[in-house]
């Protein structure tokens, strides 16, 4: 059989197990072993194991589960809430302020986390309920905060740029300084567009009897500012060359959960057992799907699938830039159906090759991926963040909230369109601060 007709049988039988509803972990991973067995018999048991455990035979990989124990620690607390409190009596006379501050709110909960989940229940839990007594509609409170939580996974740290760093070799400190401008970036687009709607319907929204004195504005500030100096303290250590990842995340972590212990008295063992062990469900979920991943991509490898693919596409003799206008297209829609590590994991082994050969850098490349990974995470059937804050207000349905979502995908695809034309707004940053790469 040939490797395209191969690839699309792979292809199918991944989708309709999805489909059915098994984890993606072990979806990949029946595939990857049917496919295995049915080219190279039972033999292909021989190599099985050994695939797993060198998919898993990282050192940089420890540093998921670190940044994991931190963002755990963090959503354990009410770091989210207080965040959220002391953006909100700084904006609280701009128009559309209590929308600002959800949105920003939400930018440096992310930069804590890496987690787009974790930024939606942290924030919606507070902001939405607010923002709907104050009269914002429903679809607006709820799609700002679906939208604002996907900046978790290219705000670094990010645990999407680890993992893309991994599987394509690339320097992870490179990765995590070429998000930072696109994540500021989108902050930007998704507040100018806030700002514009609010000015346009005249959402002000500001209650005349409501105000903060000076000092009600400094004092929720120390409870927020030491966990603004943790994300520095980490990036300062990634980006000085102080640190590796993996010990950067184990001293933010640290630092983080003392933190949580004694601004808010979070000591009981109960409540570390809790931080540690959503951490570690978190951490053996990805390792799974990374796992399985690495086993399917050696299947598609093995079987010639990969190599017949990027043939057939040199074979087109596409221009540069059409040819990424396809990935984009493919990149897109594989995140309406499949979590931005199991799309890196399955597709980079193809798709980077491609892209080097077509003159594109692979650290602007992975921010592109990120970026249309962020719209996955807010469209159907997959959308994860749409289902976070299904959950968080349950009277409002997934139609509203991805209307509410809408506009901020239009400033998403805006924001891959100036990293397109403007590849520096990724690369000026790491070349900058960590010299050009070589």
């Amino acid at each position: 059989m040939d490797p395209m007709t191969l690839g699309v049988l792979a292809a199918v039988t991944l989708i309709v197990l999805l489909l059915s509803g098994m984890p993606v972990a072990f979806a990949l991973g029946v595939t990857a072993i049917s496919f295995l067995l049915l080219e190279d018999g039972i033999g292909a048991f021989l190599v099985i194991a050994d695939t797993l455990f060198a998919s898993l035979d990282e050192f940089a990989l420890l540093s998921i589960p670190m940044f994991l124990v931190m963002g755990s620690a963090i959503a354990a607390s009410r770091a989210g809430s207080d965040l959220y409190e002391a953006i909100d009596r700084w904006l609280y006379k701009v128009p559309g302020g209590l929308l600002i501050s959800n949105i920003g709110a939400c930018g440096v909960f992310a930069a804590l986390t890496g987690s787009s989940p974790a930024t939606c229940a942290a924030i919606g839990k507070m902001g939405i309920p607010e923002m709907r007594k104050r009269g914002y509609p429903a679809s607006l409170a709820t799609g700002a905060i679906a939208a604002g939580g996907t900046l978790g996974i290219l705000i670094p740290p990010s645990i999407t740029m680890i993992v893309y760093g991994i599987a394509t070799e690339t320097s992870i400190g490179r990765l995590f300084a070429a998000g930072l401008i696109p994540g500021i970036m989108l902050v930007v687009l998704f507040i100018l567009w806030s700002l514009i709607y609010s000015r346009a319907k005249g959402y002000t929204f500001v209650e005349a009897d409501k105000s903060f004195t000076f000092r009600e504005k400094i004092e929720i500030l120390p409870k927020v500012l030491p966990f603004m100096a943790v994300i520095v303290m980490v990036l300062w250590a990634l980006y000085g060359g102080v640190a590796t990842p993996s010990e950067a995340s184990g001293v933010g972590a640290l630092f983080c959960v003392l933190l949580v212990m004694v601004i808010y008295k979070v000591w009981r063992p109960k409540n570390i057992w809790d931080i540690f062990s959503t951490a570690t469900r978190e951490s053996v979920m990805l390792m799974m799907i990374i796992g399985m991943a690495g086993l399917f991509s050696y299947m598609m490898s093995n079987l010639y699938i990969t190599q017949g693919i990027a043939e057939y596409i040199a074979a087109q003799d596409l221009s540069p830039w059409v040819l990424m206008l396809y990935i984009n297209l493919f990149l897109l829609v594989s995140g309406f159906f499949l979590p931005p590590v199991a799309v890196i994991l399955m597709t980079t082994p193809t798709l980077v090759p491609i892209v080097i050969d077509a003159g594109f850098d692979p650290i602007w490349f992975g921010v592109m991926l990120t970026l249309n990974m962020e719209i996955g995470l807010i469209t159907p059937p997959v959308g994860l963040n749409l289902y976070v804050i299904n959950g968080i207000v349950p009277d409002v349905d997934l139609k509203t909230i991805l209307k509410g979502a809408l506009p901020f995908m239009l400033c998403m695809a805006l924001g891959i369109a100036l990293l397109i034309i403007f590849p520096e707004i990724a690369l000026w940053l790491p070349d900058k601060l960590m010299g050009p790469a070589l």
